[in-house]
């Protein structure tokens, strides 16, 4: 069944616990953001074309992160999850081999060189929000995140700026900067 009823009255509850809170909870909305995020980088992931010749495996890349998208949750949620530091190290990785091919901006660039682009650009957008989210229902919660994992979120939206610029470096794609 895809529905239970239980939070019909404005309540749910996290994992393994029986306590009911508001769904207006500052974990709710962080989790909400993290799903959100999840499903934008799935919007991604469709409209990438895994097969095309590139660099770096971007489509794997999105997958990884989606997973670790739901490590977050469930480690929000109070399941005994987190983020190794291993996969901090690997983002780093991808990011600085990202940056070894494309022309950095040396100012901001607007988002919209191409779809992908700007898509990979509201997810980087998406996902400040969402660490911004996170923390702030980390700090009311019993069972903290680990650093590790707080360092992973702040660490992702860079990824993202960089899959977005990657993305427009491919398309052979020149950025806009802003006018000032």
């Amino acid at each position: 069944m895809l529905y239970t009823r239980k939070g019909d009255d404005g309540t749910s509850s996290l994992y393994k616990s029986k306590d009911r809170i508001t769904k207006n909870h500052p974990v709710f909305e962080a989790l909400g953001g993290l799903d959100e995020l999840n499903s934008l980088l799935g919007v991604c992931f469709a409209k990438y074309q895994c097969e095309k010749p590139v660099l770096f495996n971007v489509c794997k890349i999105i997958r990884t992160i989606q997973h670790n998208l739901f490590i977050i949750q469930a480690g929000l949620a109070g399941a005994e999850k987190s983020i190794p530091k291993s996969r901090i190290e690997e983002m780093e990785y991808i990011i600085g081999e990202i940056e070894s091919y494309i022309e950095k901006p040396n100012s901001f660039v607007i988002a919209g060189a191409t779809e992908l682009s700007a898509l990979f650009d509201y997810a980087r957008a998406l996902s400040r929000r969402t660490e911004r989210s996170v923390i702030s229902a980390n700090s009311r919660l019993d069972k903290q995140l680990s650093p590790e994992t707080l360092s992973y979120l702040n660490r992702l939206s860079s990824l993202l700026y960089a899959l977005a610029r990657y993305e427009a470096f491919l398309s052979h794609k020149k950025e806009e900067v802003p006018v000032y």
